[in-house]
């Protein structure tokens, strides 16, 4: 079974200002979405779905769904702050979505194929596709209730923004290439010999910027999604009253590993990445896509 891109296009885009989603980086208009996408078809992925929200669905369906016409297959999913297990209601208070996780799980009546779940806002390479597209196509159904899973892996220190901190898992891999366990770390910044982790109420953790760090580039079985259903429950219970608490798919991943219930394999990359987080981002990454172009990585226009 060829396997699935998901992407996850329902961030409220706060720290960038504005839905830098569907802000073009390429020459012809291109987004980051529109290279992810473009390289998921190098690498054998036949089918896309958006993960987004109903508030800009006709600006996004406009801008980005009606380029992959008659090109793949694409469907959409939408993450709504209200979309949680029977006996929760949303708090009044509560304007943070509820993290990655969640917008996975928003997506579990639209996924039956392995498939691979990026953000929107990043540029992972043609390699990191090409590595995940063989792993999933070649994932078997769990043996004795063990999942198997990937994530492409980066080095800390070239996924860093000059304009502020960022938010990353920071893994710990074994000698044999399988995740041990990974922390989410959500105020990183580079400093002189690294960087640090400057988490608020907290002393800064020191870390050498050679860290295997995810980007949110996972590969997975369908599978997952029951195990995170049971996994949201007593999250919600532990978390509920944080207004700002999140969700992230990094937690699932290390409670499965932990426990003994999944494997991840962890791919290294040659593929650069480049992110935008911050508006002052983007042209250092226009200009890295342009090297690309006059390389001839990628072609002057995308979708012609």
């Amino acid at each position: 079974m060829q396997p699935t891109l998901l992407i996850l296009a329902a961030g409220m885009g706060s720290r960038y200002g504005g839905l830098k989603q569907i802000d073009p980086v390429g020459p012809s208009g291109e987004t980051l979405m529109d290279y992810a996408v473009y390289d998921a078809l190098r690498g054998g992925f036949d089918r896309v779905v958006f993960v987004i929200r109903h508030d800009f669905e006709a600006a996004f369906r406009e801008k980005i769904g009606s380029k992959y016409e008659g090109r793949v297959p694409v469907a959409y999913a939408f993450q709504e702050a209200n979309d949680l297990p029977a006996g929760f209601s949303l708090p009044p208070e509560r304007t943070k979505p509820w993290g990655t996780a969640h917008a996975i799980r928003a997506a579990r009546h639209v996924l039956q194929a392995p498939f691979a779940m990026i953000n929107a806002d990043d540029f992972y390479g043609r390699d990191a596709f090409a590595s995940l597209g063989a792993f999933l196509r070649d994932s078997r159904p769990a043996a004795g209730g063990r999942l198997h899973f990937a994530m492409v892996g980066y080095r800390l220190n070239q996924t860093l923004s000059e304009h502020g901190t960022v938010a990353r898992g920071v893994c710990q891999v074994s000698p044999s290439g399988l995740l041990q366990s990974i922390l989410e770390m959500t105020k990183i910044a580079p400093v002189a010999n690294g960087a640090e982790n400057r988490e608020a109420g907290a002393a800064p953790v020191k870390l050498t910027g050679n860290e295997t760090v995810s980007m949110n580039i996972w590969g997975f079985t369908p599978e997952l999604l029951a195990r995170m259903e049971a996994q949201f429950v007593p999250w919600l219970r532990a978390n509920f009253a944080n207004l700002k608490a999140e969700w992230y798919i990094p937690f699932v991943v290390n409670e499965l590993v932990q426990s003994g219930r999944a494997d991840v394999r962890v791919l290294p990359t040659d593929s650069q990445w480049f992110g935008i987080t911050y508006r002052d981002d983007r042209p250092r990454v226009a200009a890295a896509i342009q090297r690309m172009i006059d390389a001839g990585i990628y072609p002057e226009t995308l979708w012609p």
